[in-house]
């Protein structure tokens, strides 16, 4: 089984790259879907965080209010560094248990779509690291006009993530995403090629 860890920028296009890995047959495995999950009323990592960042980080329905999580964790990269610690363990062992099953399955080819892959120090748990680049004023205006987000939370957030630079040196592979969606989906097909034959 090919174990592949796509990662990227905010705003980089990694979910384009992920969907269009799936059309292929590939697993994929959502480290934001997981970090969704975990934080779930009643899911111990939640307690976690109330503990550390304090109750305001709560809806009255005791729900997590992910925007006033960032707004207070983003805020300095030593509170980043604290949920990171939280967060990362967690997400790693759910990821984990999730590829040994599609393991166990017989997938050929699982993506574990990662978006700090470089930042916590795992791409060597992958045969080949895929980043997905677009210049870094086009990411903050893909998260901002595509996903809603304020920019000066998608700069703080760019600003504690790894540079382009420290990505791409990690790099096997580099899917330029700065253009169209059918520019991407032949680099992806060119990539997939590869290693069918």
């Amino acid at each position: 089984m090919l174990r592949l860890g796509l990662t990227g920028g905010i705003g980089a296009g990694k979910s384009t790259v992920a969907t269009l890995l799936a059309e292929h047959g590939a697993v994929v495995i959502d480290a934001d879907a997981i970090s969704r999950e975990i934080v779930e009323p009643g899911e111990p990592v939640l307690a976690q965080l109330v503990e550390e960042f304090g109750p305001g980080i709560l809806r009255e329905d005791g729900s997590l209010n992910r925007g006033e999580l960032a707004r207070v964790a983003f805020a300095a990269p030593e509170a980043a560094a604290r949920l990171n610690g939280i967060m990362h363990p967690a997400i790693r062992a759910e990821s984990e248990r999730r590829i040994a099953s599609a393991a166990a399955r017989g997938a050929s080819v699982v993506v574990y779509d990662m978006p700090l892959l470089v930042e916590t120090g795992q791409q060597d748990h992958f045969d080949v690291v895929v980043v997905v680049d677009v210049p870094e004023e086009m990411q903050v205006e893909r998260a901002v006009t595509l996903r809603g987000l304020d920019e000066d939370d998608v700069r703080r957030r760019m600003q504690v993530q790894a540079s382009r630079e420290e990505r791409r040196a990690m790099a096997d592979v580099v899917i330029d995403n700065s253009g169209d969606r059918e520019a991407t989906a032949r680099q992806v097909d060119a990539l997939w090629q590869g290693w069918a034959s």
